[in-house]
């Protein structure tokens, strides 16, 4: 009885599972490898784009003008989302400055046009940052599924050959049914760090795009009105410019 225990385990079940359950474990490795691809990389990009973004809103805020912004732009190239949005919204001053008035895109006014390009840029940026979510549902939405068909595919296996053997008591059974049962550990420790993953992502992502709507409003006001500053500024900022500019935003509305 001790030699049978020592023999089972998972080296054993695979050993023992068919083509199906090869699959089925081929499908699962997938997932896990792809979950944490997604896990590692998302994660690296996150860190990295949020520390470009705190050293171009602090650029942005510290700039004597829209023009100062432009040549950093130029100078440093588009790194996060903020900074596309930027760049969209001068770029599109700029072709609305030299537009034909012939084409579709150059209608309404120059507030409609800037609009346009705002909440295109925030569409980009919301798709970027969505990068991989779908695989990551999918994965925890579905692992313990194939986790658990496996389980029951090597269940079935398992009786049928004790049947066969006429060896149905409990020592006989319970080793090939607790083999069967690692696929369902399997599926599970594949989909909870799917599960986590995909949550956190989603976390930051909300927390990223609400800044990022309220800072589109910002620039907004400061691209339809021309605030810029004349005048030397109190401290050598010009952050105190940000909350006239929010006020202006919202009595837009």
């Amino acid at each position: 009885m001790q030699s049978d225990a020592t023999n089972l385990g998972f080296a054993h079940f695979l050993g023992q599972t068919d083509a199906l359950g090869q699959f089925l474990l081929l499908v699962l490795a997938l997932m896990s490898l792809a979950t944490w691809y997604l896990i590692v990389s998302k994660s690296i990009a996150i860190w990295r784009a949020r520390r470009q973004t705190r050293a171009f809103l602090e650029k942005f805020w510290n700039a004597a003008d829209m023009e100062d912004v432009a040549a950093h732009l130029q100078r440093t190239g588009i790194a996060d989302p903020f900074s596309h949005m930027t760049h969209h919204a001068l770029r599109v001053a700029e072709q609305y400055r030299n537009r034909a008035g012939s084409r579709l895109v150059e209608a309404g006014s120059a507030d409609e046009f800037l609009t346009r390009a705002l909440r295109r840029a925030m569409e980009q940026d919301t798709a970027r940052l969505e990068y991989g979510h779908t695989v990551l549902a999918s994965v925890a939405s579905s692992a313990p599924f194939v986790g658990l068909f496996g389980t029951v595919w090597g269940i079935y296996h398992a009786l049928l050959a004790i049947g066969m053997s006429g060896q149905g008591t409990l020592d006989k059974v319970a080793g090939p049914v607790g083999e069967a049962l690692i696929m369902t550990a399997l599926g599970l420790a594949v989909a909870i760090p799917a599960v986590l993953a995909y949550n956190a992502f989603n976390r930051s992502n909300r927390l990223v795009l609400a800044e990022l709507d309220g800072f589109a409003h910002d620039l907004f006001a400061f691209m339809s009105t021309g605030i810029h500053t004349e005048a030397p500024p109190r401290d050598g900022k010009v952050a105190t410019l940000r909350p006239a500019a929010a006020k202006i935003a919202m009595e837009a509305r």
